[in-house]
This record gives C-alpha cells, sequence and structure tokens, in this order.
C-alpha cells in the first residue's frame, strides 16, 4: 500500500462516527421528525381555526346587517348597524367599485371580486388582502351593490408569529433534551458492548479465552453469555488439541525409539569392522521394525479420523442403521479369521452422520474380535427401547474389563494391562465416543453374558 493510501485510510478511520453518536443523532433525528410533525400539525390547525373565526365573525356581521332596516334622520339614511361596524372596514360599492354609502370609516380593500359581487356574477367572495380579510356579500336592498366588510388581521398574525416561536422553543428544546437522553441511554446501554468488544480485542491480543463477567439478565446479558459460552467452546477445542498432541507426541515415542534402535542395530551390523547378526536375529530385527512401522501407521491414521472428526461440519441425512451396520461386518468379518458374529437387527431410522457411525460400530467389531478366543462368537444386536432410542450391542467372550478400566475405556490413549500386549493405538474407542456424541447419543461399556465385555450404543431416532 503506497502511504498516500494509507493516509487516506487513516483519515477515512478518523471520520468514522461512533455508534454512540449515531445512536444520539438518530435520536435526535427522530425526535426532531416528530416535534417538526406536531408543530406543523398544532399550527396549521390554529391558523385555520383563527381564521375560520374571523370568517365566521365577519358572516355573521354581514348578516346582521342584511337583516337591519335603514335608519333616516337629517343627515340622510344610514344602515342601522353602522354603528356596531366601528372595529372593521365596511363599504357599499358598485359594479365599478365607487363608494355608494358615503364615508364613515376607512373604505376595505376593493377589487375585482368585490366588484363581480356587485355586477351580480359572483354568489360572494372571501379573500385575504393588504392584511385584512375581505368578505363581499350583495346588498339586498339596492341590486347592483355589493355589501363589504374587512376585519384586521394584525392580531391574528402576532398570535400566530408567537405560537411560531414558541414552538420553535420547544422542539429545539425537545431535540436537545432528546439528544442528551440519547446520549445518556446508549453510554449506560452500549457499556456491555464496550466492555464485550474489550474483551474480544483482549481475546485476540493475548489468547485469554477467560470468561466475561455477566451483569442484568437483558439482551446485551444474553449476548454475553453466548460469548462466553463461545469462549468455553474455544478453550474446550484448544485444551483437547494441546492433549491430543501431548498424548499423540507420548504414544509415538516408544515405538519411534525401539524403530530407531532396530534400524541403528542394522546400520551397526552392516559396516565391515563389526559383529555380522545371526540371520535369526536379523529376522527378528526386521519383524519387530514391521510391527513397530504397523503400529505408527495404525497410530497415525486414528489421530487423523479424530482430528477429521473435530473438525467435521454438520452435513447429516436420514440413516438407516440397519445398512450401516451391516456394512460394517462385512468390513469386520474379512479380518475376522476364526471368528463368528450372531447378529440380530431391528430397523431403526434417525438423521445423522452415516460415515462417522460405520465407522465407530467397525471399531467396537475388531475391538470384540481382538480380544476374543479364537472359534468363539461375537454377539451383534440392534433394538428398541420404547423411549425414542435405540441400542446397538456388541459383546464377546474375552477377558472382559476390569471395574478399574471401565470409566476409562473410551479415553483417547488409554489401554488397560490387558491390552497393552495386543496391537492398537488405544485410539478406537475414543473414536467411537466421539462419533456417537456427535449423532446425539451416548456409549457405555459394561459386562457381557458371556462374560466378555458389552459394549452399547445408544441413538436417538424412530423404528423408519
Amino acid at each position: 500500500m503506497h502511504v498516500g493510501d494509507q493516509n487516506y485510510a487513516q483519515r477515512g478511520t478518523k471520520r468514522r462516527i461512533s455508534l454512540r453518536t449515531r445512536v444520539s443523532l438518530l435520536s435526535a433525528a427522530c425526535v426532531a421528525v416528530v416535534m417538526a410533525l406536531v408543530s406543523i400539525g398544532v399550527y396549521i390547525t390554529v391558523y385555520n381555526n383563527l381564521y375560520r373565526q374571523i370568517d365566521d365573525n365577519l358572516t355573521q356581521r354581514a348578516s346582521a346587517v342584511l337583516n337591519d332596516p335603514t335608519v333616516t334622520n337629517s343627515a340622510g339614511q344610514y344602515l342601522g348597524y353602522v354603528t356596531q361596524l366601528v372595529d372593521v372596514r365596511f363599504d357599499l360599492v358598485d359594479a365599478m367599485g365607487r363608494d355608494r354609502v358615503g364615508r364613515v370609516t376607512e373604505r376595505p380593500p376593493i377589487g375585482p371580486e368585490e366588484r363581480a359581487v356587485a355586477a351580480g356574477t359572483r354568489s360572494s367572495s372571501l379573500r385575504t388582502e393588504a392584511g385584512y380579510r375581505v368578505l363581499a356579500v350583495p346588498y339586498q336592498y339596492q341590486p347592483g351593490l355589493a355589501l363589504v366588510l374587512a376585519q384586521p388581521l394584525n392580531a391574528t398574525k402576532q398570535a400566530l408569529q408567537q405560537l411560531a416561536v414558541v414552538l420553535a422553543l420547544i422542539g429545539g428544546g425537545g431535540i436537545l433534551i432528546a439528544a442528551v437522553a440519547g446520549t445518556a441511554v446508549t453510554r449506560t446501554g452500549l457499556r456491555p458492548v464496550e466492555r464485550l468488544t474489550s474483551a474480544t480485542e483482549h481475546v485476540t491480543r493475548t489468547g485469554d479465552l477467560r470468561p466475561i463477567p455477566i451483569s442484568g439478565d437483558d439482551e446485551l446479558a444474553r449476548l454475553t453469555h453466548s460469548f462466553n459460552a463461545m469462549l468455553g467452546a474455544v478453550a474446550e477445542s484448544q485444551e483437547r488439541q494441546r492433549q491430543l498432541v501431548a498424548d499423540a507426541g507420548h504414544e509415538l515415542r516408544t515405538p519411534l525409539t525401539s524403530l530407531r534402535t532396530n534400524l541403528e542395530l542394522l546400520l551397526s551390523a552392516s559396516r565391515s569392522d563389526s559383529r555380522n547378526l545371526s540371520e535369526k536375529d536379523q529376522m527378528e530385527i526386521e519383524a519387530d521394525i514391521k510391527g513397530q512401522l504397523d503400529e505408527l501407521t495404525q497410530l497415525i491414521g486414528d489421530l487423523v479420523e479424530l482430528a477429521r472428526q473435530d473438525a467435521q461440519a454438520e452435513a447429516f441425512e436420514r440413516v438407516e442403521l440397519v445398512d450401516v451396520v451391516e456394512r460394517a461386518l462385512d468390513r469386520a468379518r474379512r479380518r475376522a479369521g476364526e471368528i463368528e458374529f450372531a447378529v440380530s437387527l431391528q430397523p431403526w431410522v434417525l438423521v445423522g452422520d452415516s460415515g462417522g457411525l460405520e465407522r465407530a460400530v467397525l471399531n467396537l467389531l475388531d475391538n470384540a474380535v481382538k480380544f476374543s478366543p479364537p472359534g468363539s462368537a461375537v454377539r451383534v444386536s440392534m433394538y428398541p427401547l420404547g423411549d425414542g432410542s435405540a441400542v446397538i450391542e456388541v459383546a464377546d467372550a474375552g477377558p472382559g474389563i476390569a471395574d478399574a478400566d471401565l470409566p476409562k475405556v473410551f479415553d483417547r490413549f488409554y489401554r488397560s494391562s490387558e491390552a497393552r500386549t495386543l496391537p492398537g493405538s488405544g485410539l478406537g474407542l475414543s473414536i467411537v465416543k466421539q462419533a456417537v456424541e456427535r449423532n446425539g447419543g451416548t456409549v457405555y461399556a459394561g459386562r457381557a453374558p458371556e462374560g466378555g465385555a458389552l459394549m452399547t450404543i445408544r441413538l436417538p431416532g424412530s423404528p423408519g
């Protein structure tokens, strides 16, 4: 990245607005919109009401004038309601807009609308002109004239201006209060998020997976609880990986050391100045090397299988468990030698990992064959329990499992005293447990009626 690009990225980072600021601005903006809508609504309502009152007042006065007879005195004829029109401008005008009453007050604004009413082309007119609300109606006592009344709007406009100022002050205060309240609320509400963010950064920086303290029971508390659960899962996974590496290193050390010793012995015997090994000793060393290589191959294969199951994604499908067990039996029979299998299977269906379950059953079958005496039979049965689960039982006629070993047989690299003299990596039953638990089941060990070991897998599902 060029220096200019770095500077641009830094400027973009500096200009980025924080979540707290965005929430505060959003709160203020929402209140501003609401206050603006309310203020506009109030202003329009008051405006219409005030003008409606003026219009109603003008209409009532015009009706009163038209319903009042004229009064005649020494100065001439006058409208009887003239004395009550002192606070408005009024006039009688003809179609040319000329005054026909003789001036008593200042004339109201006269325009084309009023002249049209006098000429009879309009029934009435109502308009705002030059700071007045002007009403014109036909004068019924003398055709060709219109009565014009004009109400000044100074007081109304002043009231509306004062209302606008009050609404502006209230709106501005509301926006300010909303901004302050939004800031306070976001500061309090986002404090757990800040703690969570700091914890995430701390985990990224140090790899420390200790859980975060939880306070409250709201959504953020549940988020923190979920994050702690994720940290726990990560910590458990790391611990399993460390344990697997440590155990694998321990198990690999013995065959590698023995293999190295045998190879060094063969190389030393091949030198011209060294004593030659007898053919029997050489054959024994070569057989020992071959056995150690086989042991290493099986151990590495089991380690790969464990790592694959640890990282395997959820890709479950409908599984016919009878088919799974029969495929495992076909593979086990090919390497069982003189050992027979007594099989009794009832249909069972579940949603799970077919390959993992087959490997688990095959490991139990191989384990039973390994401990069974020649000519004996391994009993394999599968049947439902009636509680929404079924069991797969694998029983042999071997020496069985000691009581002290029963709780540990599914631990990685654990081998009982009887099994240490037989080939194996100590990972077979651990792979069984991992595969079964991944499919929602359990596995446990016990004693078979035949006297040997009884391995039982219990899985959820339905009869099919």
